[in-house]
């Protein structure tokens, strides 16, 4: 194949849907962003208009796309090509990759959006010669990629479920039935509840953290519990992996230092003979997703990505 030749890569979302085509080189082109339709099938129909699309719109100036990469959120068992479940989706044992087949006729490789942020990291950004290593996504939900030998540790679907660690015993209620979980207490969505419930005032979770750095009280309260919950969590995943280097991405981590550097400190005094990691931020921002099911669509035919 020559050096021309590209993929579609596909971002699943609970809002909106993320396309692009990338090349060998693990570049994004011709990005597309589309708001996400409801139902599997309906999504299906929805990835399988975007390869279109971008089939066309790369055909024109040279060789057509060679495979499809697909991710999605929720619990995703890339062996069987399965969302096992997806709350934000409403999706419950959907078989996405085989739908998916049936509508195009490229390769089509399957993943999980944060599994896949994670080699994205790996390969392209601030994980690079990492080696083993822990890639964990705040936004909306939380989540994290155990890096492996260069790729995502998926325990049948089940791994990284890093925002399901209790850190507030009793706390406040999660999506998933328990109580006091990571999710619940430091994800974008919590942290605009909680100063919510504080204020009666609803502004985003980057509008807490702003509020926060100008002293409101109120936001200071919201983002330190944030930021204590996730270092109780990093400890525990410290305990059992180990990890050399944490890579923080997700929309939360565009707070940049705000959110580095005291997450640093809390790690640091809860830690007894653990080894103190690097905690980094993302590189790749949003781009992680839709570039990591491109990686997948290229390994899905044995080529390599070498940027």
């Amino acid at each position: 194949m020559a050096s021309a030749d590209c993929v579609v890569a596909v971002d699943v979302g609970g809002t909106s849907v993320k396309a692009a085509v990338v090349d060998a080189r693990g570049t994004a082109n011709a990005a597309v962003t589309v708001p996400t339709s409801r139902g599997a099938e309906q999504v299906a129909d929805q990835v399988a208009a975007l390869a279109d699309e971008l089939t066309d719109a790369v055909q024109a100036r040279g060789p057509a796309p060679v495979a499809l990469g697909v991710v999605t959120p929720g619990l995703v068992d890339e062996h069987s090509g399965t969302v096992l479940l997806a709350g934000n989706l409403g999706w419950r044992d959907a078989p996405m990759r085989a739908l998916v087949e049936k509508r195009v006729d490229l390769p089509v490789a399957f993943g999980h959006d944060v599994r896949a942020g994670g080699l994205a990291e790996a390969v392209l950004g601030a994980g690079r010669d990492a080696g083993d290593h822990l890639f964990l996504a705040i936004g909306t939900g939380i989540a994290g990629a155990v890096m492996l030998g260069g790729t995502a540790y998926s325990g049948g679907g089940y791994a990284g479920e890093i925002g399901h660690i209790v850190v507030e015993p009793g706390g406040d209620a999660c999506a998933c039935g328990a109580r006091g979980c990571l999710e619940a207490t430091a994800s974008a969505r919590a942290i605009a509840r909680r100063y919510a419930l504080r204020t009666g005032e609803r502004v985003a979770a980057a509008e807490v953290a702003a509020r926060a750095v100008a002293g409101d009280v109120h936001a200071v309260a919201v983002w330190d519990a944030a930021v204590i919950g996730l270092a109780e969590a990093l400890r525990v995943c410290l305990c059992v992996l180990a990890p050399e280097l944490i890579v923080v991405g997700g929309g939360l981590a565009t707070s940049g230092d705000q959110l580095l550097e005291p997450l640093r400190a809390r790690l640091a005094e809860r830690l007894t003979f653990q080894r103190v990691p690097h905690v980094v931020a993302a590189e790749l921002g949003e781009r992680a997703g839709c570039l990591g099911a491109g990686l997948l669509a290229w390994h899905a035919i044995g080529r390599e990505v070498r940027p």
